[in-house]
């Protein structure tokens, strides 16, 4: 899948260290407003106004999370120092729509761990609707900045398992760790 602007890393956490990320991210309190379990840090993102402020400020992001800062640092694609983090628990079954992650709230890079279990992504562009896939497994990290960011909207379908280059994934719990840099207007 060539998309400009798109990074994929697969195998980035070591196991271990995905089960410790893992513990650390059930032993915090989920937020069940969406149709998925969510945990926000540094800053709470509104989805029903699509708005960042500066009173959504939690705070900094958590001790637990230095690893996989870590390991954005390591990768020239991201480039920023994120303040914003979101955890996504998606059971088979859930997915998310397409979107385009808020322009006016966030900087350019948007960088996503998957832990434990696999799921197919879709990508779709926004003028010619061509459709692409990515296959996101276990312990991999997606960058995406420029092209994949703005031009094109990335979703999960809603299903239980998946088929991509003609094998069949069974889908189980998913969680998605996300990085963001908020820009605050005043």
């Amino acid at each position: 899948m060539m998309i400009s602007g798109l990074t994929y890393i697969p195998s980035v956490i070591p196991n271990h260290e995905a089960s410790m990320l893992l513990k650390h991210i059930d032993s915090n309190k989920w937020r069940n407003d969406l149709k998925r379990r969510v945990q926000h840090y540094g800053y709470v993102y509104d989805y029903r106004r699509r708005t960042v402020t500066p009173d959504m400020q939690l705070g900094n992001l958590p001790a637990w999370s230095a690893p996989l800062i870590d390991l954005l640092e390591e990768h020239p694609a991201f480039n920023l120092h994120a303040d914003q983090m979101i955890v996504n628990e998606y059971i088979p079954g859930q997915g998310i729509a397409h979107h385009i992650d808020c322009e006016p709230c966030f900087d350019g890079v948007i960088a996503s761990f998957s832990l434990n279990s696999t799921c197919v992504m879709s990508f779709i562009h926004v003028e010619t609707k061509t459709e692409k896939q990515i296959l996101l497994e276990p312990n991999s990290l997606l960058i995406m900045s420029g092209e994949a960011r703005y031009d094109w909207k990335h979703g999960i379908p809603a299903r239980k398992n998946d088929t991509y280059d003609g094998k069949r994934y069974q889908r189980g719990r998913r969680v998605s760790v996300t990085f963001r840099k908020v820009i605050i207007s005043i």
